[in-house]
């Protein structure tokens, strides 16, 4: 399982590069200064979110007994890439405003994936066996 993980986190890193470097190098004459913050704004939490997803996959490797708890805010953090930066990236370069819906979605996303981290490795009680 983390391997896919990590594939996943692979690509959507090199993605965050791409775009970034396309905004830094393609955009930055085209857009207005308001878009291209809103653009600027989409990288940083976009790279900010695989670098924790890919914390979750190698937590994933290294306490395979917490594998499948960790499913779940690897997907939330996943879907808050997906909806939050991606809402704003669509949102900077067309006026297709109705997508800013979205990004307050992927936000939740992303305060319950870290939400579900913290419940995760929350200190237990040792148990005496």
């Amino acid at each position: 399982m983390h391997q896919r993980w990590l594939m996943i986190t692979g690509i959507l890193g090199a993605l965050g590069v791409a775009v970034g470097a396309f905004g830094a190098h393609g955009l930055r004459a085209a857009l207005p200064l308001q878009r291209m913050t809103i653009f600027e704004t989409a990288v940083r939490y976009h790279i900010y979110h695989v670098m924790a997803l890919f914390s979750i996959a190698l937590c994933m490797a290294l306490i395979p007994e917490r594998a499948q708890e960790l499913k779940t805010p690897a997907l939330l953090m996943f879907s808050g890439i997906l909806l939050f930066s991606g809402s704003l990236y669509v949102l900077a370069m067309s006026d297709l405003t109705f997508l800013r819906l979205l990004t307050p979605i992927g936000g939740l996303c992303w305060i319950a994936g870290w939400g579900m981290l913290a419940w995760i490795f929350r200190p237990r009680p040792v148990r005496a066996e």
